[in-house]
């Protein structure tokens, strides 16, 4: 019997996704692209968002299921592991497999016959603009592909929480003074090697949001002799770092070394969590743009002579999401109110504040619009 989707949100989202990922495949092709994978049409679609939905509200061995799902033939996984049956596309089945596939980078390949969908393995490996849907815990779930060029994460469609539907507006991008980590985020092309700084900066926002603790990152500028910013620090400072610890900076000094790439993967992705997991201590922790860690758990404070921050322009990346003018306690707690206020005094500085509640916001100065702008980006780490 064909499946019969009862998910609401996927009959909703469903034609939106098969448009927007014709687009991507339509501009792939005409540019030469190749190992393109193919169209998830509208319907299966549906049918593969309504069954993961399902899957991620049940529970196996009191775990809840964190799985990737990839639609795409076995012909394009490169070296797949291959289940001897077909298994069905159902709540049942993809509950019952998750315990096995739940680290990152595995995708349970599905594919259909007939307009039937099935599970035919898993794979590690997957084509340019293929549909992928994680379930990041339950009852949320995340549309994605990945980046046709270089290392990073995958670019993000659409999350659904529910009966929310949130679909990433690309046009985000011909926005005045975007700032680039969010450039980065939408733009489908931008090349994302490993020791790529805005990359890395992603990567320290993915691990951030991770630790689920909340906190805020600093990044200020290195000029020779230039340390305004401590201007806006209350002294003393918990956890000042003398000299400066370069673990980071370092690593990404280094030439890069296509032999050794995953080495230096592996380092890099060590070396975030070592400065990422900083950021759990109460209080901010402040790196240079070159990421040497100068501080960590310090306190923010308004610099002598500088103006209480007040209004900011809010925005998040979705259709729908455009800014709107607000004063700067209504975007969060405390550590929101800190940061703006860091930004307003030091505007050459960024600040990235992770939330508990799983909320990631970026504080930049808008020199073209004369105050901070705050961008909420969690739907793009998801």
């Amino acid at each position: 019997m064909f499946y019969q989707s009862t998910y609401q949100a996927a009959r909703i989202v469903a034609p939106q996704v098969e448009a927007i990922f014709a687009r991507h495949l339509a501009a792939a092709q005409e540019s030469g692209e190749e190992d393109l994978a193919p169209l998830p049409v509208a319907k299966l679609v549906e049918n593969i968002i309504d069954a993961t939905f399902w899957a991620s509200l049940r529970k196996e061995e009191g775990h809840s299921p964190k799985i990737s799902l990839a639609f795409l033939p076995p012909q394009q996984a490169g070296n797949p592991l291959l289940f001897k049956q077909r298994m069905p596309l159902n709540p049942a089945t993809l509950t019952k497999i998750a315990p096995g596939v739940e680290r990152a980078g595995i995708h349970i390949g599905i594919w259909h016959e007939d307009d039937q969908l099935y599970i035919w393995g898993t794979t590690l490996s997957i084509p340019n603009f293929c549909f992928v849907l994680d379930v990041s815990e339950p009852g949320l779930l995340v549309i994605k592909h990945r980046r046709i060029y270089g290392f990073g994460k995958f670019t993000n469609i659409a999350v659904l929480k529910g009966e929310q539907i949130k679909i990433v507006d690309v046009a985000t991008i011909n926005q005045p003074d975007v700032p680039p980590i969010l450039l980065s985020l939408l733009d489908l092309t931008a090349p994302s090697y490993w020791n790529d700084s805005i990359n890395v900066l992603i990567q320290l926002a993915v691990s951030m949001r991770a630790h689920q603790r909340g906190g805020t990152l600093l990044v200020v500028p290195c000029e020779s002799g230039k340390s305004s910013w401590l201007q806006s620090i209350i002294k003393p400072i918990q956890y000042s770092v003398q000299p400066s610890f370069n673990g980071l900076a370092k690593l990404l000094s280094q030439d890069r070394k296509e032999a050794s790439q995953i080495f230096w993967q592996t380092a890099l992705r060590r070396e975030v969590d070592h400065l990422a997991g900083l950021t759990a201590v109460d209080g901010a922790t402040i790196v240079s743009d070159k990421y040497e860690l100068m501080a960590f758990g310090a306190k923010i404070g308004r610099a002598k002579g500088k103006d209480m921050v007040e209004e900011l322009a809010f925005s998040e990346p979705i259709l729908g999401g455009e800014a709107v003018i607000m004063h700067a306690a209504k975007v969060g707690g405390t550590r929101h109110l800190s940061a703006a206020q860091f930004i307003s005094d030091q505007r050459d500085a960024i600040a990235l504040v992770a939330s508990q509640d799983g909320h990631f916001t970026i504080y930049t100065w808008s020199e073209l619009q004369n105050r901070i702008q705050a961008h909420r980006i969690d739907t793009l780490l998801l």
